[in-house]
């Protein structure tokens, strides 16, 4: 169990919060009400004998439960996995993607974000000099330092080829900023996360890798609009060692409905995952990269 606290409307739209306690089981609210508007002021709660409480009673919470377990032979189970093994390359096995403080780390890992906001492109050496020299340390041995706790990668001369969420080179996930700047995301999630991480407008294109039809996720006021209405992700990694860029980017993907998705995961075997609705997508991207430009 998660505890969020939510202090702004446009928070409370993107979580899909209409009142407070909302409960998300698996990113869906069991106990929504059709047409109730995002809200951070107080929500009443039926209980069994039309009672009104400031919760929902602890039947109506076991109801909800037993209504969301997925039975046994339920479609799609042969690509669904546990939470925790499936995110732990996006997340770091619950260490974050927010770089630590100590040793220049998260002064030059957020210089690298900003800069890819800023222009779509990796930075090189000469635009976080500065950010380095503050903790008395060069550009190379932060950026090393960076790559080998999975924050971001490198290629062979030492250039930034990844940042999570952001990629120096094409991918199937293009994002257009609100600042105007056209950027690839790394994977699905990651393209999600942009938005989240910047709090602002964004739009990502993508498309369906089996079939090819075209996913767009256009982000407005902190509430995402998906088309075609049915898109899902599927959330998944391989069972080998290595950086998130290798384990799962690729099996992090928009699909245009779950059937496809379904269909997707039986022909790569190899691929350990499940797939995700649209809020539970958003909420995992939220988690991941929501802080990673906080300042302390």
């Amino acid at each position: 169990m998660e505890l969020i606290e939510v202090r702004q409307e446009a928070e409370a739209a993107r979580r899909g919060m209409t009142g407070s306690p909302t409960v998300l089981v698996d990113g869906v609210d069991p106990f929504a009400v059709a047409g109730a508007p995002a809200s951070v002021s107080c929500r009443l709660y039926r209980d069994e004998q039309g009672r009104a409480g400031g919760a929902p009673s602890i039947e109506a919470l076991r109801q909800a439960f037993a209504s969301t377990a997925v039975p046994a032979n339920a479609p799609g189970e042969e690509c669904c996995g546990d939470d925790r093994d499936v995110l732990d390359p996006i997340g770091r096995a619950g260490r974050g993607r927010r770089a630590p403080a100590e040793r220049g780390l998260r002064a030059v890992h957020q210089a690298v974000l900003r800069h890819f906001a800023a222009t779509g492109f990796a930075p090189g050496a000469s635009d976080l000099a500065a950010a380095a020299a503050e903790a008395g340390r060069t550009v190379d041995d932060v950026l090393a330092e960076l790559a080998a706790e999975d924050f971001l990668t490198l290629n062979d001369s030492g250039g930034i080829e990844a940042a999570y969420p952001f990629s120096a080179a094409p991918t199937p996930h293009r994002m257009r900023l609100a600042n105007g700047v056209e950027v690839w995301a790394m994977c699905a999630i990651d393209a999600l996360g942009v938005a989240a991480m910047l709090h602002q407008d964004v739009a990502i294109t993508s498309c369906d890798p089996l079939d090819g039809r075209p996913i767009t996720v256009t982000f407005t006021g902190g509430t995402a609009h998906w088309d075609p209405a049915d898109a899902v992700v599927f959330v998944g990694q391989r069972a080998q060692p290595g950086p998130a860029a290798t384990v799962c980017c690729d099996a992090l993907n928009f699909f245009a409905d779950p059937a496809t998705a379904e269909a997707w995961a039986r022909q790569h075997p190899d691929v350990h995952g499940r797939i995700t609705s649209q809020s539970e997508a958003q909420r995992i991207t939220e988690q991941t990269f929501g802080l990673l430009l906080a300042q302390d």
